[in-house]
């Protein structure tokens, strides 16, 4: 097959533990041809959505991993797949990607995750599709509401919908002195909506990501445990990932998700769980695939490949 991933620039990769190299390395073993460009690269240009890509070929080195071929123009209906991989904000910028890839999408390009999913689908949001999952919660833009609900809940993760890896994350509680600054910095003094959530104690053993493929989740979960004196435990934010069996209440929590994440055309989800609760469901570029693989020998590259041959299949 010809897979076409959308993603961040190559050489920014961090491949011990990138999971879109996890991604085209078991393609390219499969045989599949690879080809990569950034989302400032595509074009709808007269009446098609195209892309100016590069054929690249995995050496199999480090750090040169990559040959590449000679960029060129090409529809995205060339491709058997059109894999998007780019990284959050979602900003106005991936906004506009995600009408382009509909557009080409409409014209017969097959592209994962379903664009519409990606803009649906908000990371923090989602969650309230599963109320049954989840920990009280709040999104709100007014301080007003948040300092009710903090004083009902007594401590309180507040964050903001459109970031990533744990960045501007807050634990607060009832007579922080530093309160007030906190709401108008994430609010934008009313600006912008947030969410708080009730605070899981059980964060201390770690923020599970439970990786859903196709529907079906993979066996075991990434628990990212905070560092000493952080209460998130995001890698990105000093946590260390340690991979663990599903345990009942996750697999109960991917399997009631999974048949919705299916029908929306959302091939690769990452579910967060803390404790027995859903705090999120990333859909843009979920990770964790190296350090899954890594530590419990499960192929978890090798199962996305299964899926998406299935899927991109004529």
């Amino acid at each position: 097959m010809k897979l076409l991933f959308i993603a961040d620039p190559l050489d920014h990769f961090k491949l011990y533990k990138d999971s879109t190299f996890a991604m085209m390395e078991a393609a390219a073993a499969r045989g599949h041809a690879l080809f990569a460009v950034e989302g400032k690269d595509l074009a709808w240009n007269g009446g098609k959505v195209t892309a100016h890509v590069t054929p690249i070929r995995l050496t199999g080195r480090r750090p040169d991993w990559h040959e590449d071929g000679t960029p060129a123009w090409q529809d995205l209906t060339a491709f058997d797949a059109v894999v998007m991989r780019k990284d959050p904000p979602f900003d106005q910028e991936y906004l506009y990607h995600t009408y382009l890839l509909e557009l080409a999408q409409g014209q017969g390009a097959r592209v994962f995750n379903r664009p519409a999913s990606l803009r649906d689908f908000n990371e923090k949001l989602a969650i309230a599709r599963f109320p049954q999952f989840t920990v009280p919660t709040l999104v709100t833009s007014r301080e007003a509401l948040i300092r009710d609900f903090l004083a009902e809940q007594g401590d309180v993760i507040l964050k903001p919908l459109n970031a990533m890896g744990g960045a501007s994350v807050f634990r607060i509680r009832p007579g922080d002195a530093n309160l007030g600054v906190i709401l108008e910095t994430l609010t934008r003094h009313g600006a912008e909506t947030v969410m708080a959530q009730r605070y899981i104690p059980e964060i201390k053993d770690g923020d599970k990501r439970i990786l859903v493929i196709d529907g079906e989740p993979v066996p075991f979960a990434l628990a990212r445990i905070p560092a000493p004196g952080e209460t998130r435990g995001n890698l990105a934010a000093g946590g260390t990932g340690v991979a663990r069996p599903l345990t009942e209440r996750d697999r109960a929590i991917a399997q009631a998700l999974g048949p919705h994440l299916k029908a929306a055309g959302i091939l690769l989800a990452g579910l967060d769980v803390i404790g027995d609760w859903l705090t999120e469901v990333n859909v843009t570029s979920p990770t964790c695939f190296r350090e899954i693989m890594d530590q419990t020998g499960f192929d978890v590259a090798g199962m996305f490949m299964d899926a998406l041959e299935k899927q991109a299949a004529p």
